[in-house]
């Protein structure tokens, strides 16, 4: 069993990457503007290689949802990048257009370390995220989604191999590798 997943934020922390997500959207939407580069973290917490999705919606439907899996790069530089590929870079939707700029609603999910799932019965709703793969195909839900849609864990199961376009029972197959991590979600 993976060992909970501990990362705490402070109010500030989580301030400073909010206000980010807005700077970079704002400042691909009017370059002469606003600085195009992420002003310094006000913590080295913030310096940490971690995994983050920027998710984008507008009057509660999704907009945008863009992220990096594993920690590759600092957080505050991944939410800088994820909020500008979740505007401008989601093949799902349109560019961002200034005038849904100031009524888009976003949410910021720090991932932690991705493992492989022991057993599929321990997955738990709201807690885990999970990544289906097998053949070359994976996708991958956010703790939050199976929440947001009143999923069972059976259902979060086969929505996310459908999501990574599989058989909805491809969980059940041996073939099929089922990852699973935690998020910090604000």
């Amino acid at each position: 069993m993976a060992k909970e997943f501990r990362f705490a934020l402070t109010d500030e922390e989580q301030g400073f990457l909010r206000d980010l997500v807005r700077l970079s959207i704002a400042s691909r939407l009017n370059p002469a503007s606003e600085p195009g580069e992420p002003p310094e973290p006000p913590s080295p917490t913030l310096r940490e290689r971690l995994g983050a999705f920027v998710t984008l919606k507008l009057g509660g439907s999704l907009r945008g949802c863009i992220g990096n899996v594993r920690g590759t790069g600092e957080l505050y530089r991944t939410v800088w990048d994820m909020a500008r590929s979740a505007a401008f870079e989601d093949p799902r939707f349109p560019p961002l257009t200034p005038g849904e700029f100031e009524a888009v609603e976003y949410e910021i999910s720090v991932l932690g370390p991705i493992e492989s799932c022991p057993d599929s019965a321990l997955v738990e709703v709201g807690r885990h995220g999970l990544i289906m793969s097998r053949d070359g195909r994976s996708g991958l839900l956010l703790p939050q989604v199976p929440v947001e849609w009143g999923w069972d864990r059976e259902t979060f199961l086969a929505q996310t191999c459908v999501k990574a376009g599989l058989p909805r029972d491809a969980w059940r197959e041996p073939a099929t590798t089922i990852l699973w991590f935690e998020a910090v979600i604000f």
